[in-house]
């Protein structure tokens, strides 16, 4: 470089991501100096590496807006004995058959799941002659997953709904496919740390609002806390999740909810408790005295045993509810 040019500035500014891969892109600017002269340069470069996953994921879906504390009170709590079987064919076909036994009721199904690259189909028969087909389709077009469901011979049943995420909205649609369906829309706003959404459902056949709801969440690392307003504003839910453990696997859940037409307020505490690698153990307890506990092990790589039961503590005359549920992978 000539030593009679001096350069005034230089930035590296990263902006983005602005690719469908989620890569950012990259803005080089530079000014140099000759006497009373100055020359401007801006470089621009579309890099291939991806963001962080936290820097490329958004705020997601209505419905993810408390499930963190929602899974804890009630995943994997169950009343019925369940054993179900997956195997898997060379062809890449997963095959599943389960038998659920419910008080003195007994059903089960088979249920087969293909993938072949952005397409994923899941076909599923019951011992009550229904047939249910799920097709779930990734990015017909970029950013987007539509899943249409259909059951047989009950086709008023069938749904089609279409996702789309972007890194700061998600939007989701689904619509029925009979005459005068419920169309189905929820829109979700923010960040992966901050989100407010809301989702409503409208029946066509008489035009009106079946529901709405409305819901703000603050998600940290080690936390989670979510307000919802919900049942056309007669229920808020406030819930908030702590992490005790890097691989969240350990955690203690408080909520509450209030609900306006009757003045009724529950409280309910709860927690999971890894005891090991292969065993959780799970707690809850309300103000009216509903107990539930749970305890889940994986007996061999991705297979589990899960034992719940709930009781009545103000009433222990009653019948206690038990749940045991056995899942076989390969």
């Amino acid at each position: 470089m000539d030593p009679c040019w001096r350069p005034i500035n230089c930035h590296v500014v990263l902006i983005g991501p602005f690719s469908r891969g989620g890569c950012p892109n990259i803005y080089l600017f530079g000014s140099l100096r000759y006497a009373n002269f100055s020359l401007s340069l801006c470089c621009f470069y579309e890099t291939s590496i991806p963001l962080p996953e936290k820097m490329s994921k958004g705020p997601g879906l209505f419905s993810d807006i408390g499930k963190k504390a929602r899974d804890v009170l009630t995943k994997d709590y169950i009343s019925d004995q369940k054993l179900s079987i997956s195997t898997y064919s060379d062809t890449g076909v997963a095959l599943t058959s389960t038998a659920v036994k419910k008080g003195g009721l007994s059903t089960g199904d088979v249920g087969a799941q293909y993938k072949y690259k952005n397409t994923l189909i899941d076909v599923k028969v019951d011992t009550a002659s229904n047939i249910s087909t799920t097709l779930t389709l990734n990015d017909i077009a970029p950013s987007t997953k539509t899943i249409a469901s259909l059951k047989f011979p009950d086709y008023s049943s069938g749904k089609l709904e279409v996702q789309y995420y972007h890194h700061h909205a998600a939007f989701s649609t689904a619509v029925g496919l009979k005459q005068n369906p419920i169309v189905d829309l929820s829109v979700t706003l923010g960040t992966p740390t901050f989100a407010i959404g809301a989702e409503a459902s409208y029946e066509t056949a008489e035009g009106k609002l079946a529901k709405y709801t409305a819901g703000i969440s603050v998600t940290k690392p080690d936390s989670c806390a979510a307000i919802i307003l919900g049942d056309k504003g007669d229920t808020i839910k406030a819930s908030y999740i702590h992490h005790l453990d890097e691989l969240k696997k350990s955690a203690a859940v408080g909520e509450i909810t209030r609900r306006f037409s009757t003045n009724e307020n529950t409280f309910t505490v709860g927690g999971s408790y890894a005891v090991d690698n292969l065993t959780i153990v799970k707690l809850k307890l309300n103000n009216h005295g509903n107990l539930g506990a749970l305890l889940q092990h994986e007996l061999i790589p991705k297979s589990l045993l899960t034992i719940s039961s709930e009781f009545d503590t103000k009433a222990l005359e009653k019948t206690p509810k038990f749940g045991v549920a056995l899942a076989l992978k390969p």
